[in-house]
């Protein structure tokens, strides 16, 4: 008998931790109404006063996430739809950004495009060897601005100008680690887990208002991304349109 496996978004408590995990079969692509619980169970955690720290996960071993859903992608058909679909991680990475509490990254393998805006969303991001990036948007005609603003913060613009441009190839660890998007790279999942819930424990144990104020200095001179990051979900939404992207996209249906 086939078990077929069903998305989810999941938030657990491991004593002052809050531990959010999403799956999608796919690689860990992400829907819109994936995206959309995403959202909401990080703004859920930060208002839940038991949570001190919080670990974003994903399901599964192989792939972190493999950014938007390819499948919503195909089917816009205007310029509203494709600015809702390109707001979906426009929506997380706002909720991660506004999050009163720290957010640990824990990235088990690949990350594309979207997937890549939430590693650079954390306020911190531990990864295996095999956590490679790449964002490819620019290869199919529309480009990664929605997450470029939470990109281009972690590792600046000149390596955000060049993962864009070599839209085609995926980045090591290790130079995402050089870059900034990672704090550390371990060999395997095993060390990556103890070391994640290590330093969110350790967290989890100092002054709650230090942490939470700490957070509003990272994100100092980010006010503006409501309103940035909803632009740039026009201009993708729009692009998505296009001939090009429109004849490049044919190649996938």
């Amino acid at each position: 008998m086939q078990v077929t496996e069903e998305p989810y978004v999941r938030l657990n408590t491991e004593g002052k931790v809050g531990v959010i995990e999403f799956f999608h079969p796919n690689r860990n692509s992400m829907p819109s109404d994936v995206l959309a619980k995403l959202e909401q169970t990080i703004i859920e955690a930060g208002k839940n006063d038991a949570i001190k720290v919080i670990i974003l996960k994903s399901g599964g071993n192989r792939t972190f996430c493999a950014g938007a859903s390819f499948n919503e992608l195909i089917a816009i058909e205007d310029a509203e739809t494709g600015k809702q679909f390109f707001s979906g991680f426009a929506n997380v990475i706002n909720a991660m950004r506004k999050c009163p509490k720290l957010i640990i990254g824990r990235v088990q393998g690949k990350s594309v495009g979207g997937g890549v805006g939430l590693l650079a969303a954390t306020d911190y991001c531990l990864a295996t060897q095999y956590a490679s990036v790449k964002l490819s948007e620019l290869s199919i005609g529309i480009g990664p601005f929605v997450i470029e603003p939470a990109v281009s913060r972690r590792i600046g613009k000149t390596a955000m100008s060049q993962m864009t441009i070599n839209a085609e190839a995926f980045y090591a660890a290790n130079w995402a680690k050089e870059k900034g998007l990672y704090a550390e790279v371990f060999d395997t999942t095993d060390e990556l887990d103890q070391a994640v819930l290590s330093l969110a424990n350790k967290l989890s144990s100092y002054n709650p208002e230090a942490l939470k104020e700490m957070k509003t200095v990272f994100w100092e001179g980010t006010n503006n991304w409501d309103d940035l990051l909803n632009q740039r979900a026009q201009i993708s939404g729009t692009l998505v349109l296009s001939k090009f992207t429109k004849k490049t996209l044919k190649r996938f249906r």
